[in-house]
């Protein structure tokens, strides 16, 4: 019974998912979901990114958390365009549905916006399994979590496009190794892009930033 349930549970979000790709096609807007466990960085590093994008790129944000408006907030100073969603009115869910995609993302408003970011709820299980109508989908690990988690957690590696690898600035000071991570991210997904750098110094920020900036531009001129 709770696999019946749980696979009409998915057939109901992949139907919700191609609605918003057509509604995000419509408005001509990249679509970034961003994953990641919880403390991985994955706000600092928004906040830096948007930064460096505005307004060259118009960005808006949906945010996930159980609770809080905590990281909205944070964003929101940036002068993006921000919408938080909270889980715990549903029941604390560890991930984004694509139906909350849907309602969040016309609240926000996507007809003045070249590239929205979802920031997903910190958790390296549930939000792979769910389709949210995105274009790419980002997986942020960072130096303090163990060089194991693609291996311990292979899912959410191999449905990612791009892995990020961030808060290299502490390798000096960790017993982490880099190059086995980033080794282990390619053996459960050969050849995903990774990108090391720090949220906190912006170092390695630019092949990022020129990674998002190619496929808004790609998805913008259609």
């Amino acid at each position: 019974m709770e696999i019946n349930i749980q696979k009409r549970i998915l057939e109901k979000n992949e139907t919700d998912a191609d609605h918003n790709r057509a509604y995000f096609k419509e408005k001509n807007v990249f679509v970034l979901n961003m994953m990641s466990s919880p403390g991985s960085g994955k706000t600092e590093t928004l906040c830096k990114t948007l930064r460096a994008l505005m307004p060259e790129i118009r960005v808006g944000v949906i945010v996930g958390d159980v609770c809080t408006t905590n990281d909205a907030d944070r964003l929101a100073v940036t002068r993006a365009k921000v919408i938080q969603i909270n889980t715990d009115q549903f029941g604390g869910d560890c991930h984004l549905a694509a139906h909350l995609i849907d309602a969040s993302a016309r609240a926000l408003g996507c007809e003045d916006l070249d590239l929205l970011i979802v920031e997903n709820i910190g958790n390296l299980v549930c939000p792979a399994e769910f389709d949210i109508g995105e274009d790419a989908k980002a997986v942020v690990l960072s130096v303090t979590e163990g060089e194991d988690k693609p291996l311990k957690y292979p899912l959410m590696f191999q449905v990612a496009d791009i892995a990020i690898l961030n808060k290299v600035d502490l390798l000096p000071y960790l017993d982490f190794d880099a190059a086995l991570a980033v080794d282990n991210m390619k053996k459960v997904h050969p050849g995903i892009p990774v990108f090391e750098l720090s949220a906190k110094t912006e170092e390695g920020f630019e092949p990022w930033l020129e990674w998002l900036r190619k496929k808004v531009k790609e998805k913008t001129a259609r």
